[in-house]
């Protein structure tokens, strides 16, 4: 009986994420949400009480995706290119199988819900560290180290949050913009770093 309730509510959470981080819908109802992971609406309430809870619920998961990529990256014992790398590849990766996640977390935290994060101002001394590192090494350019980070972050999100806009608009499909961003790679390692 256990396994069943466990079963459930892990199909209307998962549900719930693929309708918010792969599909969009971040406006889905209760009924959408029910209809899409094939029960009904009241186990919703019975397993997670409210709307807001699965919706808080969710969003915690989608905080724990995001954190577990940098932690994974930036706590590595590469070198700095290597993570900056490792972390574009992990992006693009995530980006593939949950294109919304970034939007989402973003469309969240401006309707008040909060992104707080343990040891960030640890990672974050470390992180300007390494880029002062790699600055004096010669292999970047010399600038405030929030904006080799704001480079960085704007490289590689800017083309996954606006993709649907840019697809639209420039009439690209999902194959061709798939192979876009895998050629982003190098775009973003040559634009970040001089060799």
């Amino acid at each position: 009986m256990i396994e069943k309730k466990d079963q459930t509510e892990y199909i209307i959470k998962e549900t719930a994420k693929r309708l918010f981080f792969k599909e969009g819908k971040f406006n889905a109802t209760t009924q959408e949400i029910a209809d899409a992971a094939g029960v009904n609406r009241t186990l919703i309430n019975y397993y997670f009480r409210s709307r807001n809870n699965l919706f808080k619920t969710v969003f915690d998961e989608a905080k724990k995706m995001e954190v577990n990529k940098i932690d994974s990256i930036m706590l590595s014992n590469l070198d700095f290119k290597q993570k900056i790398s490792h972390f574009i590849d992990t992006s693009l990766e995530m980006n593939h199988e949950y294109p919304y996640l970034e939007t989402y977390i973003v469309s969240q935290i401006n309707q008040g819900l909060t992104y707080k994060r343990e040891n960030v101002k640890e990672q974050s001394e470390e992180f300007f560290k390494n880029v002062k590192k790699a600055m004096e090494e010669g292999i970047i350019e010399p600038m405030e180290p929030i904006q080799f980070l704001l480079n960085m972050v704007s490289l590689i999100n800017f083309p996954l949050a606006m993709r649907p806009l840019l697809q639209e608009n420039l009439q690209i499909t999902d194959e061709v913009y798939q192979q876009l961003l895998k050629d982003r790679k190098e775009i973003v390692l040559k634009t970040l770093f001089k060799n």
